[in-house]
């Protein structure tokens, strides 16, 4: 038997999809007993959490919606056309991004830098997904002001923190909140 070659590979997929492509993938990698030359699959998503009623929800966030990491060896004969008829799935990503006839792997530097991105993702806290406008009202839900309401005075997207103003007393306080303990204005 000839030595194995698994490069990892980008398939697009219909968009919010993944999951029921990948599992159907799987099922199918069983079915056929060709699990070895089709080690892993991935779908490169981050959890998130948002805000509802006041209460945190968390969520999985797909952070390339169609698309479809497949580390495989195409040199096996049955690879390439189970992976290319699964229902959902478009074909491999080609140097022209669009779809070809040659899949074209994907360089392990940039396979790592996603991968990457996955383990931070999964490994950090998970961020909240929000956008809040400077002069927008908002709720503290958390800390010794909840129940105050104040107004954005500053946002800091990439530390996940505002400055906001809260009137306690009949006095403007300034204070630096994170995203999970405020709450949008209805």
């Amino acid at each position: 038997m000839s030595e194995m070659k698994l490069n990892w590979y980008v398939v697009r997929a219909i968009s919010g999809q993944e999951k029921k492509i990948k599992s159907y993938l799987e099922t199918e990698i069983n079915r056929r007993k060709i699990g070895d030359f089709i080690p892993q699959i991935l779908i490169p998503s981050e959890k998130v959490y948002e805000m509802r009623n006041g209460k945190k929800y968390q969520r999985e966030r797909t952070f390339l919606p169609g698309y479809i990491l497949i580390q495989a060896d195409l040199t096996h004969g049955e690879v390439e056309p189970l992976i290319t008829n699964i229902p959902g799935i478009i074909g491999f990503l080609s140097e022209n991004h669009g779809t070809s006839k040659q899949p074209i792997p994907i360089r392990q530097s940039d396979i790592n830098r996603i991968l990457g991105r996955v383990d931070d993702a999964n490994s950090d806290e998970p961020q909240l997904e929000a956008s809040f406008i400077v002069g927008e009202a908002v709720k503290v839900i958390d800390g010794p002001f909840s129940g105050f309401v104040g107004t954005v005075e500053e946002v800091f997207e990439e530390r996940k923190k505002l400055n906001v103003t809260v009137k306690i007393f009949g006095r403007n306080t300034p204070m630096e909140l994170n995203y999970m303990q405020v709450e949008k204005q209805e």
